[in-house]
């Protein structure tokens, strides 16, 4: 048995969009959510140590810091921003929100990818062998992360902007 797709019309009107078979599309939506989780736990952790490394005056303890910091951000924040993005373009693309229709959808497109330049450029030096990072950068490139992520869980759970069609009971 070969599980396929359908291409339909949202509605007879609109944009195409893909249609998953339900246990696919529930794999997912489960896949994306555990995922962002993830992401979010990550980005704490990072933010966590980075505040301790900041105010440390220890280098022995600062050095372990990097490190830690290192592992956070090449093993566990680049795959996980890049499967955040992936699975939630897939998810757009297989449901009735879109991609661009609905603006919470737009912003929470805008929130990963802020997530993945803030990773490329405030917190990329901190996996860079010899490249000592700045404290500051990675004190706010963790909290830009954290607050980003956690504005896009709330865009997910609250979906303001939606496009009304009717009264709301």
């Amino acid at each position: 048995m070969t599980m396929q797709s359908q291409v339909i019309s949202s509605r007879g009107q609109g944009p195409v969009r893909w249609r998953l078979p339900r246990p696919a599309l529930l794999t997912l939506i489960t896949a994306h959510i555990a995922i962002s989780v993830g992401l979010l736990g990550d980005s704490a952790g990072f933010l966590a140590v980075a505040v301790r490394r900041a105010v440390s005056d220890d280098p022995a303890f600062r050095q372990a810091a990097r490190d830690l910091l290192a592992m956070f951000a090449l093993y566990f924040g680049i795959p996980l921003s890049l499967l955040a993005l992936l699975t939630g373009i897939a998810l757009a693309l297989s449901t009735k929100w879109g991609l661009f229709r609905y603006p919470w959808v737009v912003t929470k497109l805008a929130l990963i990818v802020s997530v993945i330049v803030v990773g490329a450029t405030l917190i990329r030096p901190v996996i860079q062998p010899g490249s000592e990072p700045n404290d500051g950068a990675l004190v706010v490139g963790g909290a830009w992360d954290v607050l980003a992520l956690l504005a896009a869980t709330t865009l997910t759970v609250v979906k303001p902007w939606r496009r009304r069609t009717g009264t709301r009971s």
